[in-house]
């Protein structure tokens, strides 16, 4: 079973739609939505694993200019 991520995501004004179409060209982004609020954009994830998720997430979106921040949520089964 996959692992499921929503990273939160706090964009640098002026870059927002730079980084977001650069986060969507991530292997295992299924998606990003800009969004009001406390932060800029979610991305949502999918990896194999934990640790794979956490690679995507510090070596790629972390990596693209423009990100300042993320929180990153993994989805549970309830």
């Amino acid at each position: 079973m996959a692992t499921i991520g929503l990273v939160l995501m706090h964009l640098e004004a002026g870059r927002e739609r730079d980084a977001i179409e650069k986060i969507k060209k991530v292997d295992g982004v299924k998606g990003v939505t800009g969004v009001f609020g406390s932060w800029d954009a979610i991305a949502t994830i999918e990896a194999k694993d934990l640790e794979t998720l956490a690679g995507l997430v510090v070596g790629r979106v972390r990596a693209v200019l423009g990100v300042v921040d993320t929180q990153t949520l993994i989805e549970v089964k309830v």
